[in-house]
């Protein structure tokens, strides 16, 4: 979904999915009011922000934006006295007019122009007086400074765990040089959730992410490609009768591959924007991987990863609450629920020895509750990139 053009979302648990307005590119068309007046053009430049805007009071507005600079702009349109941001148009490219509607209480706002070369522009006040029905909140402006703080808690996170996934897999290559694939299978397991549960970072550690966790695809040789290494290469040989002899190359570059990672992540950068992109996307990619049983190379234990990135998902909203709650104060409530429903479901998908149940072997009405929660919940995490989007302050 687009949301270069947005509404901005309700705060509270009714918006538990944010909602896109119908902001349209117009090219050289006329928009019009609800009353079929024609909208007058407002002007956004380097000298001037909001030239032309007239709003006539309170209740539906409808803006036709006009980007007569240089650069591309993000024009937000703010509360005077706090900043809160009501309404946004990113990537306002000069010549391309764009069309901005919401609804507004009575109130003092103004539109803040912010364009890429550095250069902000506020308007003037506007005063818009009368009521509304059904006006838009605003929600709290996000400097990415603010970020910061969070990113480095989620660094401490990563870098606390990293040790864990070291030792377990030294173990796991211990027992393909003792020869006990038994052992080896329980430990492959127990490392590689070590690893799926440092969802958000994935994308700082750059190529050893591929040589710990690749999968076969893409690959030219597919599963024989001699290039495949990591978690899923070795699950492929453990469940594929390659004897320990055959793994233990594997096991022993693996453990390479994690010394390697945790030398270099000190210097690895974590984009701020990417944590709140991740708090959604860690299970929307276990959604299309996991549940889907396409990352399966023979162990059945998706499901188990999928665990494993709930609690990936939780220490990333851990390291959020704090800008999190000022925005959406019952949001960190309902995702803890839907959480909790999916551990539950989760929890319903082993056998009585607790071994995991791989999704293709799931009854019917068991898969289909577990499709139903996973869904429910991403449509509720699917607000958080949004809600934390980058939104200056000043």
């Amino acid at each position: 979904m687009d949301l270069s053009t947005r509404r901005l979302p309700y705060r509270g648990l009714a918006a538990t999915v944010l909602t896109a307005t119908a902001l349209l590119l117009l090219g050289g068309a006329v928009a019009a009011r609800p009353d079929g007046r024609a909208v007058p053009v407002i002007t956004v430049s380097e000298r001037d922000c909001g030239s032309g805007w007239t709003p006539a009071g309170a209740g539906p507005q409808s803006l036709r934006l006009s980007d007569t600079a240089r650069d591309p702009a993000e024009v937000y349109l703010i509360g005077s006295g706090d900043g809160d941001v009501y309404a946004e148009v990113l990537s306002l490219l000069p010549g391309v007019p764009r069309a901005l509607s919401t609804t507004l209480g009575g109130g003092r706002y103004a539109l803040r122009c912010v364009f890429t070369d550095g250069t902000v522009r506020t308007s003037p006040s506007r005063t818009l007086t009368g009521r509304a029905e059904d006006p838009v909140p605003g929600v709290l402006p996000l400097p990415d400074l603010d970020l910061a703080g969070p990113v480095n808690a989620y660094r401490r996170y990563v870098d606390g765990a990293l040790p864990g996934l070291l030792a377990d897999s030294r173990r796991l290559d211990a027992d393909t040089a003792a020869g006990d694939l038994a052992r080896a299978r329980t430990d492959w397991l127990t490392a590689h959730l070590d690893y799926e549960r440092l969802g958000a970072a994935y994308n700082s550690f750059g190529d050893f992410d591929g040589a710990v966790d690749g999968t076969a695809d893409g690959l030219p040789g597919g599963t024989a490609d001699p290039s495949w290494t990591g978690f899923h290469r070795i699950e492929y040989g453990l469940w594929h009768g390659q004897s320990a002899a055959g793994l233990r190359p594997l096991t022993r570059g693996l453990v390479g591959s994690v010394q390697g990672l945790i030398a270099d992540f000190p210097s690895a950068d974590i984009d701020p924007g990417d944590l709140p992109l991740r708090s959604h996307e860690i299970l929307e990619n276990a959604l299309q991987f996991q549940l889907s049983g396409s990352a399966d190379y023979g162990s059945g234990s998706t499901l188990a990863t999928l665990g494993a990135n709930v609690q990936g998902t939780r220490a990333v909203l851990a390291a959020l609450a704090g800008l999190i709650t000022p925005r959406d104060p019952g949001l960190l409530d309902a995702l803890d629920g839907g959480l909790t429903a999916l551990d539950t479901e989760l929890a319903a998908c082993r056998t009585p020895s607790g071994a995991w149940i791989p999704p293709a072997a799931l009854p019917l009405a068991r898969r289909q509750q577990l499709d139903s929660v996973l869904g429910g919940l991403l449509e509720q995490l699917s607000t958080v990139p949004d809600l934390l989007q980058g939104r200056p302050s000043a």
